[in-house]
């Protein structure tokens, strides 16, 4: 299956993976920002385009699995052709922010978000406060190298 280098729009008619049907054209795909989902590409497939791909990115895999990440906040399309470049499908999708274990601190304009599961910890979401999103950034990035081996 080929995936077009440049990828200009994104969603297609995708039903998850397992499901016996596609789902209709009009409903939605909704994935959480910094969640994949699986869905299956529709028979014949040849190119996948998404809409925007700062809002969500595409991982087309063997026999017709897509892997769906939601990047940013918001809603764009995916759209498979075949062979030939006819469209096959199209669908919306929607990246939500999560809905369960976030506790949001408001200070004056200032957000900081945490992920409470049990207990609370720093956490990165867009729409955080600046200077905290980059110390909290810079946390994570430092464990992360330390934990990386170096060749």
């Amino acid at each position: 299956m080929r995936v077009p280098a440049v990828v200009a729009l994104l969603l297609i008619s995708l039903a998850p993976a397992g499901a016996t049907e596609q789902a209709p054209l009009s409903e939605p795909v909704t994935v959480m920002i910094d969640h994949a989902k699986i869905l299956r590409l529709p028979e014949r497939t040849q190119t996948v385009i998404v809409g925007n791909p700062i809002i969500a990115d595409v991982s087309v895999q063997k026999s017709g699995v897509l892997v769906l990440t939601g990047k940013s906040y918001g809603r764009t399309n995916l759209i498979a052709l075949d062979g030939g470049g006819a469209l096959i499908a199209e669908s919306m999708i929607s990246v939500q922010a999560p809905n369960e274990a976030v506790v949001t601190v408001q200070r004056g304009l200032d957000r900081e978000s945490y992920s409470c599961t049990p207990s609370c910890q720093p956490s990165l979401l867009l729409g955080d406060a600046n200077k905290y999103f980059s110390e909290v950034g810079g946390q994570a990035g430092q464990r992360n190298s330390l934990a990386t081996v170096q060749k």
